[in-house]
């Protein structure tokens, strides 16, 4: 029979039903704060085991292992740079991993987290720091004190919050929101982001001292576009991962596997982790062929060679004539690419998934491109 410290400790929800009447605040707080810590140690773990493994044998992916060996020993601060999707969270616990750091990987996503709370998360708080602050609260930085502390979509980090990151990085000591003693920390630093931070320092979107404190050691990672001969080792591995988790896996065939080296994945590794956990329910154990893949993968090989005519229609010979003076081809691609969101947006209403229909692309990978171009819904 359990009794009831180890309950509470396995389920810290089971502590609400010790609390004593009237209920005291600081009491609640310390309850609320041990089951968001139990949140997070279950999150963390359901992150490690749905990661895919950084495999392939192409030549971005051995020289991405190569240097992420190479800098792991040291303790000099990592910027891994590359499209969302990539596998840059699978890199940085590569390096932890390989690394002597014997404390915790601790992440966190710069993005995902409001602009007033994420000082709070980085740096901890102390108890009535402000509303709702009814105990004392650790940072992620003290939470990873001995190991590496993963700071992922760092260019989406409002520049207030740089400078105070740059203090941290300089001087190895934090202080919490409401306290002023400094807490030293011993944290090994790794960023991540899939925005060009050379553009945001020149817009002033990001600090360009901070810039060159993060990227000691630069690691760029290819698209999957790019290494289209990784796609059958990742498949396997996804299946490794599905057959553990859930019992099922799926075979692939040639022509598939060829539709699939030929399509574009704007989604990178996560949109074909989708893809297969997606066919694992459509044929669990069974044979996906080229007919089982959604609409745009199965006609990437027409996307490519541009044998449909309904695609080729919207590139007229204006658009691919050079102009005399040259172009900046990537800026020009991506004005295009803006300019196609737009009016497929129009056309829908502002419904993002018809307009992903529309351009033959998820939805997902739509809302992120909305975000990067910065087109809002009208």
């Amino acid at each position: 029979m359990i009794d009831s410290e180890t309950l509470q400790r396995r389920h810290p929800w089971a502590r609400l039903h010790s609390l004593e009447y009237p209920i005291r605040l600081d009491a609640l707080g310390e309850v609320l704060d041990d089951i968001r810590a139990a949140h997070c140690r279950s999150r963390e773990e359901h992150s490690n085991s749905a990661a895919v493994n950084l495999v392939g044998n192409s030549d971005g992916t051995c020289n991405v292992k190569r240097l992420a060996l190479q800098v792991a020993p040291s303790t000099a601060s990592v910027l891994i740079l590359g499209e969302s999707g990539t596998g840059k969270e699978v890199i940085a616990r590569l390096i932890h991993e390989a690394s002597a750091r014997k404390g915790p990987f601790v992440a966190i996503n710069c993005g995902a987290i409001p602009d007033q709370l994420l000082e709070s998360e980085l740096f901890g708080h102390e108890r009535g720091a402000f509303t709702g602050a009814v105990v004392a609260r650790a940072g992620r930085f003290e939470l990873a004190n001995g190991g590496t502390f993963f700071l992922d979509e760092i260019g989406d980090m409002p520049s207030a919050m740089q400078v105070k990151l740059l203090r941290v990085l300089e001087e190895r000591i934090v202080e919490r929101v409401g306290g002023s003693i400094p807490i030293p920390v011993d944290v090994r630093v790794i960023a991540a982001t899939h925005r060009d931070l050379s553009a945001c320092i020149k817009k002033n979107e990001f600090r360009e001292d901070l810039y060159y404190r993060l990227s000691v050691f630069p690691i760029d990672v290819e698209p999957l576009r790019e290494r289209p001969e990784d796609i059958p080792a990742l498949i396997d591995e996804i299946n490794l991962r599905l057959m553990r988790d859930r019992g099922v896996s799926v075979a692939v065939d040639d022509e598939t596997i060829r539709l699939l080296q030929d399509y574009s994945w704007p989604g990178n590794v996560r949109e074909l982790v989708n893809l297969l956990e997606r066919l694992a329910v459509i044929r669990p154990n069974g044979i996906v062929r080229a007919r089982d893949l959604p609409r745009p993968i199965s006609t990437a090989d027409n996307l490519i060679d541009g044998d449909s005519p309904e695609k080729e229609s919207i590139v007229d010979q204006s658009v691919t004539m050079l102009p005399a003076d040259g172009v900046d081809l990537k800026q020009y691609l991506a004005n295009i690419e803006r300019k196609l969101i737009e009016s497929a947006m129009l056309e829908t209403d502002g419904v993002a998934q018809r307009a992903a229909d529309l351009l033959g692309i998820g939805r997902t990978t739509l809302v992120e491109k909305m975000r990067r171009y910065e087109i809002r819904k009208h």
